[in-house]
């Protein structure tokens, strides 16, 4: 039997992650010498793009990991495992908290580098230490004039959808209003 029949015939012909049914394909872990259903999962398009390219990661598709971390078959228990090391947020540090794996599973999962901290990794903190992360909302908590404008964003104002600053861990960004502001991480509070 080939490798896609059977990783159809384990998943239920859906997703092993998100349980999509749309635009399937086998995914074969990057550490699979040959194609294997142990080192193999049935993902969706959407689980793929974001599985090889970080950039695209969107957080809130992932929240279906709280259920597919507990499958049966290897290459979903890894694939789950590496996917919460690196969505960076409070519920992802929770369910990894919750889950098991093997030594030798884990030591596969952490071939790929996930869960090791980077040392010149920039960490972005509010003003009481929360890590923050790309697309979180924060409050500002204290009145900031705009430089270059006559516009000052009020304490109180909620900035949703924040970027980071890849060169500068005390900066982000963010909307205010129809204006996209750099802000000091030292005014602001994670919602």
């Amino acid at each position: 039997m080939s490798l896609e029949r059977t990783l159809q015939q384990r998943s239920n012909t859906s997703c092993e992650l998100c349980s999509s049914i749309e635009k399937l394909a086998v995914y074969n872990l990057p550490e699979a010498k040959e194609p294997n259903d142990k080192l193999a999962l049935y993902a969706c398009n959407i689980c793929v793009q974001q599985m090889d390219d970080a950039e695209q990661i969107d957080a809130n598709h992932w929240r279906c990991l709280n259920d597919s971390m507990w499958s049966e078959h290897d290459a979903v228990k890894i694939m789950a495992w590496r996917m919460l090391n690196r969505i960076k947020a409070d519920w992802t540090q929770d369910l990894l908290g919750m889950m098991y794996l093997e030594d030798d599973l884990l030591e596969l999962a952490k071939a790929a580098g996930d869960g090791e901290p980077e040392a010149d990794q920039l960490v972005h903190r509010d003003v009481n230490g929360v890590v923050l992360a790309h697309g979180d909302s924060v409050v500002l908590i204290k009145d900031l004039k705009v430089k270059g404008s006559s516009l000052i964003a009020k304490q109180g104002t909620a900035v949703r959808n924040i970027r980071l600053d890849h060169e500068n861990e005390t900066y982000i960004e963010g909307k205010v209003g129809p204006t996209r502001i750099v802000i000091i991480t030292d005014y602001v509070k994670k919602i």
